[in-house]
């Protein structure tokens, strides 16, 4: 028997987590980071609400598609893993398509993306979209004056006909402060682990960094429509913004605990003879650890 959401009080009908704000040198109002204990607890929460929602989509055949997009560095990726990283990739998966081959370049400019659509019980993720021609593509000069418009034409309405096939699709745009930026970029430059993360276009984006307000002024005039409207999540503080993005994602999607029963293991078959083969017979990683 499915349970619905609101009757779990211990889980989903926790307050948000609310901390004091402080004001910086320059005399905004910032919130406070979010302590880690905090952090680590709510995100425990969430995930479990993340599989609850995973195990509707799939009961129900809803089909998912979330869009992450803004500028580099601003927390696209940590809070894509966050979300996946307890969940069926089956169910949930990940798309970050990369620089479109020569074919694709003379395709129909959605034709790229549309095989990578959800169907019946699954979830996509777009780690960057379509959205690249307004952005990227755009700013560098990657696309004609014209193709531009084309998009900022097509894509409400190629928004509109994939809401009305039955895709349920959310848009985040994650914005990131200049100064933010820079100490992240900065970070990345310093830890070898995160150094491939920087691309030229990356750098790229600091020097033009007026240019992308701009571009993203115009492609939020044009396309945040009622069908399918941007959510802003401030991202500043990386913890925070995945807090708020996982819990607002989770606040669109109606959805019931379809928990199963407690499972009880079987028990394991009788050996009745069976013999292993010699070790020496498989080949072993070497136990270096």
């Amino acid at each position: 028997m499915a349970k619905k959401k609101n009757k779990d009080k211990k889980s989903s009908d926790r307050p948000a987590v609310t901390l004091r704000d402080r004001v910086d040198e320059s005399g905004r109002v910032r919130a406070s980071a979010v302590p880690k204990k905090v952090y680590e607890e709510e995100l425990a929460r969430l995930h479990v609400e993340l599989i609850k929602l995973q195990e509707w989509i799939k009961a129900r055949g809803l089909k998912v598609v979330v869009i992450f997009e803004g500028r580099d560095a601003a927390g696209k990726g940590g809070t894509i893993k966050r979300i996946t990283e307890t969940l069926n990739p089956r169910v949930c998966r990940v798309v970050a398509l990369g620089t479109p081959t020569e074919r694709e370049k003379t395709q129909w400019y959605f034709q790229r993306y549309v095989p990578h659509l959800p169907a019946a019980g699954e979830m996509v993720l777009f780690d960057r979209s379509w959205y690249n021609r307004a952005g990227v593509e755009r700013v560098m000069g990657f696309c004609t004056e014209e193709e531009y418009r084309e998009f900022l034409r097509s894509c409400p309405e190629y928004e509109r006909m994939l809401v009305r096939s039955g895709i349920i699709l959310v848009k985040y745009w994650f914005s990131v402060s200049d100064e933010e930026q820079e100490r992240r970029f900065q970070a990345r430059i310093d830890n070898r682990t995160k150094r491939w993360k920087l691309s030229p276009m990356d750098l790229q984006s600091r020097s033009r960094w007026v240019e992308y307000s701009k571009a993203k002024d115009d492609m939020f005039a044009s396309t945040d429509i009622k069908q399918a409207p941007w959510y802003v999540v401030n991202s500043d503080d990386k913890r925070r913004a995945r807090l708020n993005c996982i819990s607002h994602l989770l606040s669109l999607i109606p959805y019931q605990d379809l928990t199963p029963e407690p499972i009880r293991l079987p028990p394991r078959q009788e050996d009745k003879g069976y013999v292993r083969p010699p070790m020496g017979d498989q080949t072993f990683v070497p136990e270096k650890y």
